[in-house]
């Protein structure tokens, strides 16, 4: 395995919640209405610190695509996946963009994937989890 080399995001950034790994900029936000199994989602134009995982076809809400899931470079969890081809005209404009999956904080306990809405300090976290992610919002 060779050396790793992780991008620094200036200012707020969204990361990853295991190790904190800067992943994406507000700037790049394109969406917030996506879904995931584990709950809401964004759709982004650019992600830093990930590595793709393999091609694969998957029907979402809103049709075919090509996707892969994509990883935290720093720890190796899922964070998401990426679009590298949509099957209907009207999903065109995802191809190439990324979706991070959003954690909710409660008082309780955390839920989904990235910290949202609350400046907890300068950041907001992407959450992992072992299992494939597999959805959006129509």
């Amino acid at each position: 395995m060779g050396r790793i080399f992780v991008v620094e995001l200036d200012g707020r950034s969204y990361r990853c919640k295991f190790c904190r790994t800067h992943l994406a900029l507000p700037d790049d936000l394109v969406s917030r209405s996506f879904h995931c199994r584990q709950g809401k989602a964004y759709l982004f134009n650019n992600a830093v610190n990930i590595t793709v995982g393999a091609l694969e076809e998957r029907v979402m809400l809103s049709g075919m695509h090509t996707v892969a899931d994509i990883f935290c470079c720093c720890c190796g969890q899922i964070v998401g996946w990426k679009y590298e081809a949509a099957h209907e005209k009207s999903q065109k404009y995802k191809e190439g963009k990324f979706v991070l999956e959003r954690l909710v904080r409660s008082f309780a306990s955390d839920r989904g994937r990235i910290v949202d809405e609350i400046d907890f300090s300068s950041e907001v976290y992407i959450d992992t989890r072992p299992s494939m992610s597999d959805g959006e919002d129509a």
